[in-house]
């Protein structure tokens, strides 16, 4: 099967995933010619060149080779930092899991590969009966964790990969990211997560102060996911 894009998730929100996505799309880059970020619900927006626009869409396009239309990297952008069904709700806006894969398929037309980027942790409701575990099932991408590591993180943990291969989904691995700099046995705490969790851990990202870099995160990319080298390819 051809590798052409990948799910990220996390324990909780907060954890980093779009740090984890943006240097995912950077570490790509250099095995596959077009790769795109796509943030398929936004909620929470700020004030950009005179538009309402997500940070995390900012981000995940700042580390995407191909420009795309807003209305397919993140096709719901809804103004207050809440959970997505609530923000859409005040919003006065339906949101479903059929016009996300909608968005999601012209990506793939234009993109070799998609890294989507989830809201919050694995099971996040976009309306009153579905959640982006539904989006992500419909799309059927392998998933990466991004586990942010703090006091009960071995539990969100264990209990969301439970979750993502109980909905028929490979783990095809997990990021360690120290969200946390005073936590206590950090380093037993990976170890734990190695032994315990079904996946390889990717990479570890350590306690930034101030705005991290994407590009400078070092991540072990499946051997799948890099058929060739970008200067090998042929065009």
């Amino acid at each position: 099967m051809v590798f052409d894009g990948c799910f990220v998730t996390g324990t909780d929100t907060g954890v980093g995933k779009t740090l984890v996505s943006a240097a995912l799309l950077h570490t790509l880059a250099r095995h596959h010619r077009r790769v795109v970020g796509m943030k398929p619900v936004a909620a929470g927006l700020i004030e950009h060149r005179g538009q309402w626009v997500s940070e995390d869409v900012l981000a995940l396009r700042a580390a995407s080779s191909v420009a795309v239309p807003a209305e397919l990297d993140n096709p719901v952008a809804l103004l207050d930092a809440m959970a997505p069904h609530l923000a859409a709700e005040r919003a006065g806006r339906t949101v479903g899991v059929a016009g996300l894969l909608a968005a999601h398929g012209e990506l793939r037309k234009r993109a070799d590969v998609v890294v989507v980027e989830g809201a919050g942790g694995w099971r996040v409701p976009v309306n009153d009966h579905e959640t982006l575990a539904d989006l992500a099932r419909a799309i059927g991408a392998p998933v990466v964790l991004v586990v942010g590591l703090r006091l009960g993180c071995l539990n969100h943990a264990l209990l969301s990969a439970e979750a993502v291969r109980a909905d028929g989904l490979q783990l095809a691995g997990w990021v360690a990211n120290a969200i946390d700099p005073d936590m206590a046995c950090r380093d037993e705490n990976i170890d734990t997560l190695r032994r315990w969790l079904p996946a390889p851990l990717l990479g570890t990202v350590p306690h930034c102060v101030g705005t991290p870099d994407a590009r400078q995160i070092a991540l072990n990319l499946p051997a799948a996911w890099q058929p060739r080298r970008l200067d090998e390819l042929v065009e």
